[in-house]
């Protein structure tokens, strides 16, 4: 009985750390990624599909709000 309920948990303990492949991914990765969602939102300072405004807009976002140390100090 105990044995069973050793390899009984063994088995659920391993089919719980397995992980399916996600086949359907959403997404295009053909476009680049500058190119925009083709949806009416967007940051106010990026254009879609404007490669400039992409750069400089997550060179700000790196520099001002994703930078701890900067931030904390």
């Amino acid at each position: 009985m105990m044995r069973t309920f050793l390899v009984l948990s063994c088995v659920l303990a391993l089919a719980a750390c397995s992980e399916s492949p996600q086949p359907h991914a959403l997404g295009k990765n053909d476009t680049a990624p500058y190119t925009g969602t083709g949806k009416a939102f967007a940051g106010k300072n990026w254009t879609q599909g404007d490669k400039a405004s992409w750069e400089s807009s997550l060179k700000a976002r790196a520099q001002n709000t994703q930078n701890d140390y900067s931030r904390m100090n």
